[in-house]
């Protein structure tokens, strides 16, 4: 006679909804209050063969809450389409400061809250003493009205295989723009003419940080990376020159590699400045293309130094900002290490820090504390800011760094541009639009978004001639002007939009189009790219004009 053997039946298992939070804290509490239940024997029934099979119970799955904050039960934090939850165990994610949440915050519904508008410092010395004499008077006392462009004409969807991270505007021609992305590729584009367009691979193995164009020579561009190499290249043939290289015998483990990030340009000394991942300023003579001198240690070691600036007036004078959080002032005629001129401190880390573009009287920084400072004169006192603005720029990760930039074109020195993290709800489209602030009030002048662009635009560049914004949001570029020029462009049939990638070859198929090489021209009144007109709220502060 074989062997019986028992059979355990399998339980079934039954997920039960989502409870809500009343009803999670009802449970909660009657769990705290009932004992250990106790375990009875289950009940045994036979089967078709005469086995005894023991009956289990089904057994039942709750799916709570878990919050990705504080990682605690019974409630939510993230966003929810357009619409940031707070977690209440954190203060508020765009202030920082506790007692509301995001969406109540009197920072988000305006941006001039607990901003004080008031001039500069006096100081007593002999330098504010020049600099109201010699300089002050080229600088108009009458505010311009701003010009903002808030209408998409053109862009290159796709057109880095990675995210953009760095934009530059050539300096001569008007209508070159260059990019640089995560994967270590240049652009060159036309936009004008959208379809000529230009990507060199070759330079660079990873993210390009940072461009600067040849003072004496436009058709050459300098470029910081993190493989630890700063190249120059002749944009017309793409031939590209390696000037310093920090990493000569290769990859060594993440304990050696060294990668650049801030770069800038001194026109007098001749040289390009260019700091490292660990605190430390190098310089490279233009003239012979080569490193001249040592490392200079301009801030904590091992703390990343993203940005370099030379004041447009003294070049002597150099800014600094960092991992660190600091911001540091620099006199290059004694650059060592610990002789910094100020230090700007901050909470958190130091995205940006640059001069003013017309006077280089006025620093602006901006902080992962989503904190824009301000000070007002680099003569007066610098222990604090004058004007500290609150705004949504703090990110996570897989991001590039938000920075916020002066409008070259403004005399006033008032108008800066940056993209902002915490998305909006436009006729149910969550959307992050790119905000124009007037630093010397607080006040946001403009907010400009397109119903087409859904991501985050975290890099923008303003034109130094044209009303021109160029914004890099993930792998695309767009190209902003005012609305008053961009009908007049719209009925020359030069709005366009160009897909590229594999997104261009599906539009060439759907067009009939055989050859999936060409570039193809998608304006925005096609069929398949529906456009709508951008959305841009503008503030009674602010009116629409040609300086």
């Amino acid at each position: 006679m074989a062997p019986q053997t028992r059979r355990m039946a399998f339980p079934r298992v039954v997920v039960a909804p989502r409870e809500t939070d009343s009803e999670q804290s009802s449970s909660e509490e009657e769990e705290e209050e009932d004992p250990l239940p106790e375990y009875e024997s289950e009940p045994e029934v036979e089967n078709g063969n005469g086995d005894k099979v023991e009956q289990k119970a089904p057994i039942t799955i709750t799916l709570k809450k878990v919050c990705k904050v504080c990682k605690k039960a019974g409630h939510e934090a993230g966003f929810k389409g357009a619409t940031y939850i707070d977690c209440p165990m954190k203060p508020c994610f765009l202030c920082k400061m506790p007692g509301h949440t995001t969406m109540t915050c009197p920072h988000r519904v305006t941006t001039e809250h607990g901003v004080i508008p008031a001039p500069h410092r006096n100081a007593c010395n002999p330098l504010e003493y020049v600099f109201e004499r010699q300089l002050r008077p080229r600088i108009p006392l009458i505010k311009p009205a701003y010009v903002i462009p808030d209408q998409v004409t053109c862009g290159v969807i796709r057109y880095h295989s990675r995210r953009v991270t760095c934009l530059e505007f050539h300096p001569t021609k008007n209508n070159i723009l260059l990019s640089g992305d995560k994967k270590g590729q240049v652009g060159v584009l036309d936009y004008y003419k959208t379809s000529e367009k230009m990507v060199y691979g070759n330079i660079h193995s990873c993210i390009v940080n940072n461009m600067r164009f040849n003072p004496t020579n436009d058709g050459a561009i300098y470029a910081a990376s993190s493989d630890g190499t700063i190249s120059c290249t002749d944009m017309e043939t793409g031939i590209s020159l390696s000037l310093m290289n920090l990493n000569p015998d290769g990859w060594q483990g993440p304990s050696s590699w060294r990668m650049l990030y801030g770069m800038d340009i001194n026109p007098e000394k001749g040289v390009v400045l260019v700091a490292d991942n660990c605190g430390f300023l190098y310089m490279v003579d233009m003239r012979s293309n080569s490193k001249s001198g040592e490392a200079i240690l301009i801030h904590k070691k091992g703390s990343k130094v993203v940005g370099l600036h030379c004041n447009p007036i003294q070049p002597e004078l150099l800014l600094s900002c960092g991992n660190d959080h600091f911001a540091r002032l620099w006199d290059m005629r004694r650059l060592e290490a610990g002789s910094s001129l100020f230090d700007l401190a901050h909470r958190r880390v130091v995205n940006s820090a640059y001069f003013s573009p017309l006077s280089g009287s006025k620093i602006l920084t901006t902080s992962q504390d989503n904190r824009l400072r301000i000070w007002d004169s680099i003569f007066s006192n610098m222990d604090t800011p004058s004007r500290e603005i609150v705004h949504s720029h703090d990110f996570n990760r897989h991001l590039t760094p938000f920075r916020a930039e002066w409008d070259p074109k403004d005399p006033s020195e008032s108008l800066a541009v940056i993209g902002r993290y915490i998305s909006e709800n436009y006729n149910g489209a969550a959307l992050h639009p790119i905000d124009f602030i007037d630093i010397s009030t607080g006040q946001l002048v403009a907010e400009v978004m397109d119903p087409n662009i859904t991501t985050i635009s975290p890099v923008n560049k303003l034109h130094p001639q044209d009303d021109v914004l160029a914004s890099g949001s993930s792998r695309s570029i767009f190209i902003w002007r005012p609305k008053e020029k961009s009908e007049l462009v719209e009925q020359k049939d030069e709005r366009k939009i160009i897909v590229c990638g594999r997104a261009e070859k599906k539009q060439n198929r759907k067009l009939g189009n055989g050859s999936d090489d060409s570039d193809d021209d998608i304006t925005l009144k096609g069929k398949n790219v529906k456009s709508k007109k951008s959305v841009t709220k503008l503030t009674p502060y602010s009116r629409k004009g040609k300086l």
